[in-house]
């Protein structure tokens, strides 16, 4: 096999999120956020991506994040996994319930905030480079239920004073920071991104990006106050990539896919990155007949508070097809598209795409000429034990080498890559579907779907093979 040459010192390494790993909802006076009312199923997709969700918890229902895997107790043998593998970074988020539990307090709670000096300690033990995503699909419940999350402008006060806090407690202990995750996500999945359902017989436009508006100032904001309080850190954005191809060489379709790509993969950042709304927004916003409040001060704080590197998530391409039939839709891409014959798919349905990174990789460095972060990859599979307790997931290291091959090659096109955390390191509640099935880490938790389980944690093959990916730095793949 061809060796392919990363940089020294490229972050090889794990990611998760705090809602989906931590459990412990409820102890150390952390509030209630958004993570924490969704129940488990695949009718959690329906919940995040149609109107009408009343943020309820039911006694009937059955919430997986409330233990989710309990990294809130055994952080400690997990970091340990960690470091056996040979990480060099952990992409980790701070749920800001733990430091603000309604999000609007005057002073923030100690015991949060010591929480994630012991983790972060944990890691440094092991010189494991912690990179924190301060916003991470957690926003919490009360700002949610009073105020009408990211529509309501003051909530980029309440996030700026959040941002502040952690900054300030962690400066010494976090250089790499990412400010909302999969930011434009929230153009399919709003309640996650954004803290809010659209109401039935309301138009999505215009709220959606009123909402986005005070969250890419509150991205600038804590952007800005990172370089202050940290000299010398870097701090990103965090986009949900997959380009677009059009279904074949009609124009129309050409366009369609062009239009589809500006307004999900760039929109974003575009702001972040070069500090200003893309001209192409101009055209969608007088289309959907969208006006921001855009407050004095705006247009120069976005121009100040650009980011240092691009950070993104890559699981799959996405086809587009102007005029779209029943029978071309592509069932498992959570961002829609059509089915792509040359593709296969995962056991959920999500089409796997190897070229697609190397080419997303491309298209984000030519378009931003800043380094960028693979942060999210990895593949949701259901995973059988054997007789012996082995868990034998060859799918899995085979899917990994195809997207780190294809890191290298982009490496050799001239990418700027800073580094690589798979997404799920250690199994944990899926996003969309709340589900323990759907297993993407390189240690298997015992735990079902129905919240049964031990908890145990075990190595599994892929555990072993990243662990010399790691140890040659994607020599031996």
């Amino acid at each position: 096999m061809k060796p392919y040459q990363f940089p020294e010192g490229f972050l090889w390494g794990g990611a998760t999120a705090a809602n989906q790993i931590e459990g412990g909802f409820n102890e150390g006076n952390k509030g209630l956020n958004v993570a924490d009312v969704l129940p488990g199923g695949k009718a959690r997709y329906d919940i995040l991506t149609k109107p009408g969700f009343d943020f309820e918890i039911k006694p009937d229902q059955y919430y997986p994040n409330h233990e989710a895997i309990d990294f809130y107790h055994r952080y400690k043998e997990d970091i340990a996994l960690f470091a056996e593998m040979g990480f060099k970074a952990f992409r980790m988020s701070i749920a800001w319930t733990r430091i603000f539990p309604n999000g609007n307090e005057l002073e923030p709670n100690e015991e949060g905030l010591a929480f994630y000096d012991r983790v972060l300690d944990e890691l440094h033990k092991y010189g494991i480079e912690p990179v924190v995503t301060i916003s991470h699909y957690e926003m919490p419940l009360h700002l949610v239920k009073k105020y009408g999350g990211w529509r309501n402008r003051q909530v980029v006060t309440f996030f700026d004073k959040y941002a502040r806090t952690i900054l300030n407690r962690y400066k010494d202990k976090v250089k790499c920071w990412m400010t909302f995750n999969e930011i434009n996500s929230a153009l399919v999945m709003p309640i996650n991104g954004l803290g809010f359902s659209i109401e039935k017989d309301e138009d999505r436009y215009q709220p959606t990006f009123q909402a986005y508006h005070h969250q890419l100032v509150a991205s600038a904001m804590a952007v800005k106050a990172c370089h202050e309080v940290i000299p010398g850190s870097q701090i990103g954005c965090m986009i949900l990539f997959a380009p677009v191809y059009p279904f074949d060489s009609n124009p129309e379709n050409v366009l369609h896919a062009l239009k589809e790509e500006q307004l999900f993969n760039y929109f974003c950042g575009d702001v972040q990155v070069r500090g200003e709304y893309p001209s192409f927004m101009n055209r969608y916003f007088k289309e959907h007949d969208i006006e921001l409040e855009i407050e004095e001060g705006d247009i120069e704080l976005l121009k100040e508070g650009t980011v240092d590197y691009v950070g993104f998530s890559y699981y799959m391409s996405r086809t587009e097809k102007k005029k779209k039939a029943d029978e071309d839709a592509s069932e498992g891409n959570i961002i829609g598209g059509v089915r792509n014959p040359f593709l296969d798919v995962s056991d959920w349905g999500w089409e796997i795409d190897p070229v697609g990174l190397r080419i997303s990789l491309n298209k984000l460095y030519d378009r931003y000429q800043i380094p960028l972060f693979v942060v999210e990859n990895g593949l949701g599979a259901y995973d059988q034990l054997g007789d012996d307790g082995s868990i034998n997931d060859d799918y899995r290291i085979d899917y990994l080498r195809e997207h780190i091959k294809a890191m290298g090659e982009a490496i050799e096109d001239g990418v700027n890559l800073m580094g690589y955390t798979s997404w799920g390191c250690i199994d944990m509640v899926s996003m969309s579907t709340g589900e323990f099935s759907k297993r993407y880490g390189y240690i298997y938790v015992d735990k079902h779907d129905d919240g049964s389980g031990t908890l145990e944690r075990k190595k599994k093959k892929s555990f072993y093979w990243y662990k010399e990916v790691i140890e040659t730095n994607g020599q031996k793949l």
